[in-house]
């Protein structure tokens, strides 16, 4: 997820607190130059001690939740407190798919064994996959955000001063580091020739940090980088558990990025809720490019579509009970698509995430049993 992590930018905390009454009062007609601003500071070494922990003064709601705060998504409550901030930017709430994608791929691998030892590796899998890798990308992403989130989410950790440049930077290493390092540990402990886990590793963390930073910045277009994350969630965890307990094959790589073409429609539901930062910062994601009604049904068709033809090259494969499993999976997700998202995608994204995500992962695995016979 990142290889270059000392090219980002220095940015002094103190200013954006020092600005942040003055962007308030001009939110609307000055957004475009308030950035131009911000993206002119000097840059600066900025003493970790420097900018203290403080609460948010924009808080999305009065007495919001600290449950949110915790798996770092809206409607989080005002934290002052260090860890609950460091881990509120990694986001939980984004670790499931991502250990979803390792129990995956080892059951295609058809090589797991419910012992300690296979069930060991499957966890340290699991946390190199989420905490780490999946928490030095939310990092990093929101790092690279921070000027977005100040038009979107002002009262997020690092546009609002809650925790210092060092502390974020110091973060992003650890987690990076750490996540690879874990990703050689699992390679000797498969007792691997070639390193595969440490190099999907590193490429996952490569990838993710082009999706976030300039100058590639992956996420600038809705196509390419709603795929790059789609892939990330879905085909990269999937190939690390494959790849750990058995043999990751052309076949399964090619319907892994198939199936991450789901993952482009459900990355583009997040991007609703950021339109007027996106906009204002010249980010062409799909809602941004197409307008809402027409990204809304990008998204949905996607999903859909993917999945169905996924059932199709089961049903083709001798596998009819597996296509018809997954058909009966992708029934719900479109009944709640029509009660929530296509509704107001806004409004009810995270009922909607809620209530339909579950079953598109069980058909994941799914997909992943068919193909382990």
């Amino acid at each position: 997820m990142a290889l270059t992590l000392n090219t980002a930018p220095s940015l002094r905390l103190s200013s954006i607190q020092a600005n942040r009454v003055r962007f308030h009062s001009t939110l609307s007609p000055v957004s475009v130059s308030f950035s131009r601003r911000r993206l002119s500071v000097v840059a600066a070494e900025t003493d970790a001690n420097e900018v203290k922990s403080q609460a948010p003064d924009k808080a999305p709601a009065s007495g919001g939740s600290s449950f949110n705060q915790l798996l770092g998504i809206k409607g989080a409550a005002q934290e002052t407190n260090k860890w609950k901030i460091r881990l509120q930017l990694t986001k939980p709430v984004t670790w499931p798919p991502l250990v979803w994608g390792v129990v995956c791929g080892a059951a295609a691998s058809g090589n797991f064994h419910w012992n300690f030892e296979d069930v060991a590796k499957s966890i340290a899998c699991m946390l190199m996959s989420g905490p780490f890798l999946t928490g030095y990308t939310q990092t990093i992403n929101d790092w690279y955000d921070r000027e977005i989130d100040a038009i979107n989410e002002p009262y997020r950790p690092i546009p609002s001063g809650a925790i210092s440049e060092n502390e974020v930077i110091t973060q992003i290493w650890v987690l990076l580091l750490g996540g690879l390092g874990l990703a050689g540990l699992l390679d000797v402990w498969a007792g691997h020739d070639f390193p595969i886990v440490f190099y999907l590793a590193l490429g996952g963390s490569l990838l993710s940090y082009i999706y976030s930073a300039p100058p590639l910045k992956l996420k600038q277009n809705g196509w390419i980088g709603n795929f790059a994350l789609g892939a990330s969630y879905i085909s990269l965890p999937w190939w690390a558990g494959q790849a750990l307990f058995g043999t990751l094959t052309p076949d399964i790589v090619v319907l892994t990025l198939l199936y991450s073409i789901a993952g482009l429609g459900i990355a583009i539901v997040n991007d609703f809720k950021s339109i007027e930062g996106d906009r204002a910062m010249g980010l062409q994601s799909l809602p941004v490019a197409f307008g809402a009604e027409t990204a809304k049904w990008i998204c949905v068709g996607a999903i859909d579509i993917t999945q169905l033809s996924v059932a199709g090259y089961l049903l083709g494969a001798g596998k009819p009970y597996y296509a018809l499993a997954l058909l009966a999976l992708i029934a719900p997700q479109i009944f709640f698509q029509f009660k929530y998202f296509l509704k107001d995608p806004v409004k009810y994204d995270v009922k909607y995430q809620a209530s339909a995500q579950p079953f598109l992962v069980l058909g994941l695995l799914v997909t992943a049993l068919a193909t382990s016979h």
